[in-house]
């Protein structure tokens, strides 16, 4: 395993945990999370509001690697994302593209289907 994908496995298991700032730590001072079906976010104070948003009715996560390559500082992980939201199970098939500079997140592009998600949650 590179260093790179080392890091992109380990800020994968840090989702298990919710804490933002410890996500918003693995980014770089200006790094970009755009997921795909909205605008993208960047540096560190619009992430921490961004992610702090997004999980604060999770109640649990687990994301399982299915693939993950790299290439350079290009790392791609194929997952399943296994979230609790509220007492409500959504399972997201997601594909991250990260990438990445001096050990940081720059970019991380994340692809899955929003209707997914929000079906889940309405069920």
């Amino acid at each position: 395993m590179t260093d790179n994908e080392k890091t992109i496995a380990d800020f994968i298991a840090a989702w298990s945990r919710l804490d933002v700032d410890e996500l918003v730590g693995f980014f770089a001072p200006d790094g970009v999370y755009h997921n795909m079906p909205t605008q993208p976010v960047a540096g560190h104070a619009a992430l921490r509001a961004f992610i702090g948003a997004f999980v604060k009715d999770w109640t649990s996560t687990t994301w399982d690697v299915l693939t993950l390559v790299s290439r350079g500082d290009v790392v791609v992980a194929e997952r399943l994302d296994r979230t609790r939201v509220g007492d409500k199970p959504v399972d997201l098939p997601c594909c991250g593209v990260f990438q990445m500079e001096n050990g940081k997140i720059k970019v991380w592009r994340d692809y899955f289907d929003m209707g997914t998600y929000v079906s889940a949650l309405r069920a």
